[in-house]
C-alpha cells in the first residue's frame, strides 16, 4: 500500500465522523439562519404584526427554533450526564435550562411595557407545569407500562424540602408583608428572601454533589437498551453552549410577538409568563417521560423538582438583583385562586412522594391540577 492510500484510509474515519456531527446537528444551521434574518429583517417582519396570520406565523417559527434549540442543549447535557453519572449531568442540564430562563425573563421585561408580574407569573407556570403536568404524566406512562415504579425517596425529600420553604417565601410572604404596599418586597426583604434561596440552593448542592450523592441515584439496577450516541466531552460542551447562544438572541425577538398579544390584544399579563415557562419546561419534560419510560423514574424526579429548585433558588436571587440594578419592580405574590393552586401542588407532592413507590393514581391527580391550572388561567 502506498502513502497515498495510506492517507485516504486514515482521513475516511474522520471525514465520517465530521459528517455524522454535521447530519446529527443539522437544527443548529437552522437556528442560526433564523438569528440571521431576524437580526437583519426583524423590524420589517415584525411591521405585519396586526396581521393575525402573519402573527401566527411569526410566533410559531420563533418558538419552534427556540424550543428546538433547547432541546440541543438537553440533548447534550444527557450526553454529559452519561459520562459524568448522576447528579452531576442532571446538574448541568438544570443550569444550562435556568439561563434560558434567566435570559428569557429579562429580554422580556425589558421590551415593551414593562410587567412586573413576569418573574411571579415564570416562577409559578413552571412549579405547575413540572410539579403537575409533568410528574403526572411521567407517572402516569410509567404505571400504564410498569404498574409501579420505584424513586429514591430520601432524594425527593431532599428536594421537595428545599422548593416547599423557597416556593412560600417567593411567592406567598409578598402577599402578607405589610412594609410595602401591594405583593412585593422591601430592600431587606428582597436581600432576605435572596439570601435564603441562593444559600439553600448552595447547601442542596454540597449535599447531592458531595457526602448524600447517593440519595438521588436510581434504586433499582435498571436494564437499558436504547442506544445512545457517544462522543467526546468536550464537544458535547461545546454544542451545549453553541445552541444556547441562538435562544440568547432569538428570546429577545419572541419578546415582541408576545407583548404585541399581551399589550395589543388583551390577553392575560400571566401568557407572558406561561410561554418563557414552556420554554424552560418543554425540553426537560420530554427527557424526564422519556427516562420514567425506561423505567428510570428517579431520574425524572431529579430533572423535574431539580428545575423547579434551580428555578427558585437562582432565578430568584438573580432576577432580584438584575431589577434592583434596572430600577424595575417586581410583583412577587401570588393571587386568589393561583395562590390556593400553588399549596396544593406542593402538598400533594409531598404526599407523592412521601413513600418510595408511585402509581396511576398519582399521576391523575397531578395531571388533573395542570388542567386546573390551565382552566384558571383564562377564568381565574
Amino acid at each position: 500500500m502506498n502513502a497515498n492510500n495510506v492517507d485516504k484510509a486514515a482521513e475516511a474515519p474522520a471525514a465520517a465522523g465530521i459528517g455524522a456531527v454535521i447530519a446529527r446537528e443539522w437544527f443548529l444551521a437552522v437556528s442560526l439562519v433564523t438569528c440571521a434574518i431576524f437580526l437583519l429583517f426583524g423590524d420589517t417582519l415584525f411591521g405585519g404584526l396586526s396581521n393575525y396570520l402573519t402573527l401566527a406565523l411569526l410566533f410559531a417559527w420563533l418558538f419552534a427554533v427556540v424550543v428546538g434549540s433547547a432541546l440541543g442543549v438537553v440533548r447534550h447535557a444527557e450526553a454529559i450526564s452519561e459520562r459524568l453519572g448522576e447528579p452531576y449531568g442532571t446538574l448541568v442540564l438544570t443550569l444550562s435550562i435556568t439561563a434560558i430562563e434567566v435570559m428569557s425573563i429579562t429580554a422580556v421585561m425589558l421590551h415593551g411595557e414593562h410587567n412586573p408580574t413576569l418573574v411571579r407569573d415564570t416562577l409559578f407556570s413552571v412549579v405547575m407545569i413540572l410539579m403537575g403536568g409533568m410528574i403526572g404524566l411521567s407517572l402516569l406512562l410509567g404505571a400504564i407500562r410498569y404498574r409501579e415504579q420505584a424513586i429514591n425517596l430520601q432524594g425527593a425529600n431532599a428536594y421537595l424540602g428545599v422548593i416547599v420553604p423557597l416556593a412560600v417565601l417567593s411567592l406567598v410572604l409578598p402577599d402578607f408583608t405589610s412594609s410595602t404596599d401591594g405583593p412585593t418586597l422591601s430592600l431587606v426583604q428582597k436581600i432576605m428572601v435572596g439570601g435564603i434561596a441562593g444559600g439553600l440552593y448552595v447547601t442542596f448542592l454540597l449535599i447531592q454533589t458531595g457526602r448524600h450523592r447517593s440519595y438521588f441515584t436510581q434504586p433499582d439496577i435498571v436494564e437499558d437498551s436504547e442506544e445512545r450516541t457517544h462522543g467526546p466531552l468536550l464537544l458535547h460542551l461545546a454544542m451545549l453552549v453553541a445552541y444556547i447562544l441562538p435562544v440568547v438572541l432569538l428570546v429577545e425577538q419572541l419578546a415582541r410577538p408576545i407583548d404585541y398579544v399581551i399589550e395589543t390584544l388583551g390577553a392575560p399579563q400571566m401568557v407572558g409568563g406561561v410561554m418563557v415557562a414552556i420554554l424552560v419546561a418543554t425540553p426537560e419534560g420530554i427527557g424526564g417521560v422519556k427516562a420514567a419510560l425506561r423505567n428510570q423514574l428517579q431520574t425524572s424526579v431529579n430533572v423535574f423538582l431539580g428545575s423547579v429548585l434551580a428555578t427558585i433558588g437562582l432565578t430568584v436571587p438573580i432576577m432580584l438583583v438584575l431589577a434592583q440594578m434596572l430600577g424595575l419592580d417586581l410583583v412577587l405574590g401570588l393571587q386568589s385562586s393561583n395562590l390556593v393552586l400553588l399549596l396544593l401542588v406542593l402538598v400533594v407532592n409531598i404526599i407523592t412522594f412521601s413513600s418510595g413507590r408511585t402509581n396511576l393514581l398519582q399521576g391523575a391527580v397531578h395531571l388533573l391540577l395542570f388542567v386546573a391550572f390551565l382552566i384558571l388561567l383564562f377564568e381565574g
